[in-house]
């Protein structure tokens, strides 16, 4: 195994106004204060983005938390009138609070993009930039129809809603879960190593016998369907800057350059999909230790 891709450290951080604990995946010297803080997309887990995180390690301390309701994390999952991401948005707070030492780099994929970017707008002493890849952040018009409570409804008929709850959720072996997987749909042209990390903390044994994924599928649905938060609210309250990384092809970010945010830097990439931590680490990365360097202690 290259040096880049060593083992992550398993932390279990207790956050008990939370209703439980968060499992953290942490690289890089552990006598530092932690540097960055990575949220993985919905459905995966942190372990998905060693590839991506562990180079890091060798400069800077990452941690890299599940969140609620994926990988090893134990922290209730709700559904019943759940409406948006302000639980991941406090859990990511909460972990925020328990880090000592100076403001940390906040930096996620898709969900935990967006649920950083929530939570960096409730802590803002505790967030010294942002890195985004493709986060979640619809058009102005949409948030606010997701938020009238006439159309609460509205995200139920989101084509990613009914796709995660028929979602395959048991294999015999992982050998055939990367089989099941290996160059399809949302998993088409990833590394195999990148998804057999994916594989590794997202499968357990059941209780029958054979493999179940971590994130349940209603949870994964539940994700996709509570769209009640507001992105670009949150986005008017932070002033540390903020990397987006936008891809070319099928983004969910509607997020423009403006000059009414001037705090907000949008990067297109070329060629890129939804998945650009997985197809290109190497970009994100290179955002990640920019925005490492550009914001850390003189």
């Amino acid at each position: 195994m290259s040096p880049a891709l060593t083992d992550p450290r398993r932390l279990t951080v207790d956050l008990p106004a939370r209703g439980g604990a968060m499992a953290v995946l942490e690289w890089g010297d552990p006598g530092r204060p932690v540097d960055l803080v990575f949220a993985h997309a919905n459905g995966f887990n942190a372990l998905t983005c060693r590839a991506l995180l562990a180079p890091l390690g060798d400069r800077f301390r990452v941690w890299a938390p599940d969140l609620r309701g994926h990988g090893a994390t134990r922290l209730p999952t709700p559904i019943t009138g759940r409406r948006g991401w302000s639980d991941h948005a406090g859990d990511l707070a909460a972990l925020l609070d328990r880090i000592d030492g100076p403001p940390a780099v906040l930096a996620g994929h898709s969900m935990g993009g967006t649920s950083g970017l929530l939570a960096a707008a409730d802590r803002p002493d505790r967030v010294r930039g942002l890195v985004l890849a493709d986060p979640v952040i619809w058009s102005r018009p949409a948030v606010l129809a997701f938020n009238a409570p006439l159309l609460r409804g509205l995200p139920e008929r989101i084509p990613l809603v009914a796709a995660a709850r028929r979602r395959r959720a048991r294999f015999d072996s992982r050998d055939q879960a990367m089989s099941a997987y290996r160059g399809r749909g949302a998993f088409k042209g990833w590394p195999d190593d990148v998804l057999a990390d994916y594989l590794t903390d997202g499968l357990v044994p059941a209780p029958e016998g054979g493999l179940v994924l971590t994130c349940d599928a209603d949870w994964e649905a539940s994700n996709y369907a509570a769209q009640g938060h507001d992105p670009w609210r949150a986005m008017a309250r932070i002033t540390a800057p903020i990397h987006i990384l936008k891809a070319e092809t099928g983004s969910t970010c509607r997020v423009t350059p403006s000059s009414r945010r001037p705090q907000v830097r949008v990067q297109t990439v070329p060629g890129g999909t939804h998945f650009l931590p997985m197809l290109h680490p190497e970009l994100v990365r290179d955002a990640l230790a920019s925005m490492l360097e550009a914001t850390g202690p003189a």
